[in-house]
């Protein structure tokens, strides 16, 4: 066996390449023989990725106290396979959440009707750091608040893949699924002549044509801006790119204004109006009329324009509501309440501090659970009990206690791990996926997504 593949140990958890064994998994066997193969030329492929991205210009920005500071976007060569029939069961399942998920945020900003049947809490509605009493009542079009959703699948010790969060605030990483894959083509353009891939390419196609659908004016080309706080924000790449394959205009907050309720943006040419805004930016920075009075990065009456249904916002301010990890432990609930079907694709066994017997047994298995903020996201505030000094897990004890509505609690799942290149020899790492959903007439889900990976052998946080 080559050197590069001897010590590598799939028996820990469910690897996703290879079984217990060593062999590889079914549909996964031209692509191990391949890897296999190509012995010390694994190291020369992830090489050429790099100058791949180098050659490209595909960054990132890290925030650090020295300032904003762009970095070459990582990949790791090694492909991850999902047969077709795996992800055509993903695919309905991510649809069927989002259905639900649409309609309960619709619900909350209209009858709550979720409320009144007991299926939702209300007080769990009323301390939300993201709903926002001040759109109740207004319908965007379609009654469609959630039009992107960015949600992190894993897979257990068995390989089923389970719902980690719904990300439906400003989901972010999808320029990155993209780049990778192109990159991917580049390094092994032998495997995509070989193999029978499904593409992602399409995504930027398809999400300009679902925004389109949504314009307030019957025209054949609606005007689709894309807001963004501007060159020092993490996702900036992903502003950039997205606005060029879309054909769309990329816009900051100084370059709109709002006259007599209508969007309008700012050309040399005079003022031309939007139809449809693609945010990049958090509710409370939209408009300082309506949030925070502060913001910079908003435009002064752009809600009022919203409201009068003169444009089309996605995702719809106020989404949010449905992206808290409370919210999340209701999802299953959602489904029967709204659709009256079973879920399709599992939460992960989820245990809410706001009660008092799951906080109590929260408390008493810290070292046994996953502990999370409700709303924040990246991984932050996230402690991984088995994994935390004695200090992390009394801070986390406090802070469950203070604010006991802001925290859950997950069973340490054994996360499937997948082959990555590490100092040149190949070893398992735990990784997640985010494919991205679509909503509207006919929905969609990219074929994969961006996968994520632990950096650590054995670190749960990706």
């Amino acid at each position: 066996m080559d050197p590069q593949w001897s010590a590598y140990d799939a028996t820990r958890t469910h690897d996703e390449l290879l079984d217990e064994d060593g062999l590889a998994r079914p549909g996964c066997e031209q692509v191990v023989r391949h890897l296999r193969a190509l012995g010390p030329g694994l190291a020369d492929r992830q090489a050429a990725a790099a100058d791949v991205v180098r050659s490209l210009g595909i960054t990132f920005t890290v925030y650090s106290d020295a300032g904003n500071i762009d970095r070459e976007w990582p990949v790791d060569v090694i492909p991850r396979i999902i047969t077709a029939a795996e992800w055509s069961e993903v695919e309905a399942g991510l649809v069927q959440r989002l259905s639900a998920l649409n309609r309960f945020v619709a619900d909350l900003y209209g009858d709550q009707t979720v409320i009144a049947d007991g299926v939702f809490p209300e007080e769990l509605l009323r301390d939300s750091v993201n709903f926002r009493p001040q759109l109740r009542g207004i319908r965007p079009p379609g009654d469609i608040w959630i039009h992107i959703c960015g949600s992190d699948l894993v897979r257990d010790g068995e390989g089923r893949f389970h719902v980690l969060e719904d990300n439906l605030r400003v989901p972010s990483g999808v320029s990155y699924m993209l780049e990778n894959r192109a990159v991917s083509k580049r390094v092994f353009a032998d495997l995509f002549r070989d193999l029978d891939i499904l593409p992602v390419d399409a995504y930027p196609h398809r999400l300009a044509g679902q925004l389109a659908a949504l314009s307030p004016r019957d025209q054949a080309a609606p005007v689709i801006a894309v807001l963004t706080p501007g060159v020092h924000n993490s996702a900036y790449y992903e502003h950039v790119l997205l606005s060029q394959r879309m054909g769309a205009h990329l816009v900051e907050g100084q370059d709109l204004v709002v006259t007599d309720d209508v969007l309008c943006m700012r050309t040399v040419g005079g003022l031309v109006r939007v139809d449809v805004l693609y945010r990049r930016i958090d509710d409370l920075f939209l408009d300082p009329d309506v949030f925070r009075p502060d913001s910079v990065l908003g435009v002064l009456g752009l809600i009022g324009a919203w409201a009068a249904g003169n444009v089309t916002i996605a995702n719809a301010p106020g989404a949010g509501v449905a992206d808290d990890k409370v919210v999340y432990s209701y999802v299953p609930d959602l489904i029967r309440y709204y659709l009256g079907e079973e879920p399709l694709l599992a939460n992960v066994p989820t245990w809410r501090c706001m009660d008092d017997d799951s906080r109590a047994h929260v408390l008493d298995h810290l070292d046994e659970v996953v502990c999370k903020p409700a709303n924040e996201s990246g991984g932050y505030g996230v402690t991984v009990g088995s994994q935390a000094s004695p200090a992390e897990l009394a801070e986390v004890r406090r802070r469950i206690i203070d604010d006991p509505r802001n925290w859950i609690a997950q069973p340490i799942l054994s996360l499937s791990t997948a082959p990555t290149l590490c100092d040149g020899v190949v070893s398992p790492r735990h990784v997640d996926l985010r494919p991205f959903v679509l909503s509207g007439p006919e929905p969609y889900v990219t074929a994969g997504g961006l996968t994520r990976v632990a950096l650590r052998e054995g670190s749960l946080v990706v």
